[in-house]
């Protein structure tokens, strides 16, 4: 009897947690899939989320107000984001080089602002949080409550944007342009189509992602800042987008799958396992190395992608 309640305790801590810790990394995956779709590999999306989150912590502590510090987090994440593009779209230089440029230089600022801001105080102070949702009845139901029905505004917020974003990509004039300009850049711009428009519009959608998913770090995970706060979200955020095969719905699934074996470490705590810890955390890193191998079968990525594109 003890055993099938650990076991179902093990499954519930489980499952929670992989929703839980899939809510960012889908978010930011969202933004990603809409500027590889129009042509352009935003690596930068790993920079964004740390300047989201410490935006997101610094604006709440001040203020008091989580959906002031997400508002201000989604602001930076567009003005950061508008450089981006411009280096990507108009200046044409490579996408991956500018890209890891400024994680590099985003890692620093951030560092260096929140010193500035907060001191050198070795206990960093806990913000207002987003509580969690509880939905009447549903909330409480066994299993599938803790599972579903008790998390943040922010994650049923998202998987709303999910639905939104499959709308817009495959039933909208917008992204139907969006799509023609990474599949076919010349044929667009013969059709009417202002290719260069498009992938400004596709990065700074990703930059607005990437800065909601610091923001969801900061205001429902962990209340707190820390330099390694996003530890290479970013990069399974790209993962995710090649596992979800280019497609808001299926970049769903993809984010449970890497949400889960991120959370398999914390569950597993509540046995006594032989199993290096470091072993357990390099789980959702292994599972990023598959996904852009081709292990699983390569995924035709939008024809276009990282094609500098000049109209004329």
């Amino acid at each position: 009897m003890l055993d099938d309640f650990v076991v179902s305790s093990f499954i519930v801590t489980w499952l929670a947690a992989a929703v839980r810790l899939a809510g960012p990394l889908l978010l930011m995956a969202l933004g990603e899939i809409f500027a590889e779709r129009s042509g352009v590999l935003n690596i930068g999306i790993e920079g964004t989320m740390l300047l989201g989150a410490l935006t997101a912590y610094l604006v709440t502590h001040a203020s008091g107000s989580p959906w002031t510090g997400l508002g201000a987090a989604l602001l930076v994440g567009a003005v950061v984001n508008l450089w981006l593009a411009w280096m990507y779209v108009t200046a044409g230089a490579n996408q991956v080089v500018v890209g890891i440029v400024f994680n590099i230089l985003a890692l620093g600022a951030a560092s260096y602002a929140y010193r500035t801001a907060m001191g050198a105080a070795t206990n960093p102070e806990s913000i207002t949080m987003f509580q969690n949702v509880h939905f009447p009845v549903l909330s409480d139901l066994p299993v599938v409550g803790p599972i579903l029905f008790s998390h943040t505004i922010l994650l049923y917020l998202t998987l709303i944007m999910t639905l939104v974003a499959e709308w817009v990509l495959f039933r909208t004039h917008f992204g139907l342009g969006l799509r023609a300009a990474g599949e076919h850049p010349k044929a667009a711009e013969n059709a009417g189509i202002a290719v260069q428009r498009m992938r400004y519009a596709g990065v700074l959608l990703s930059g607005l992602g990437a800065a909601a998913a610091g923001s969801y770090l900061v205001l429902s995970q962990i209340g707190l800042f820390r330099d390694t706060i996003v530890a290479g979200q970013g990069f399974i955020a790209l993962a995710i987008v090649i596992f979800g095969r280019w497609r808001p719905m299926w970049a769903v699934f993809a984010a449970l799958a890497f949400g889960a074996a991120d959370a398999l470490q914390l569950s597993l705590q509540l046995f006594q396992f032989e199993v290096p810890p470091q072993l357990l955390l390099a789980l959702p890193y292994v599972l990023t190395i598959i996904a852009v191998s081709g292990l699983i079968g390569r995924a035709a990525q939008p024809a276009a992608l990282m094609q500098p594109y000049r109209p004329g």
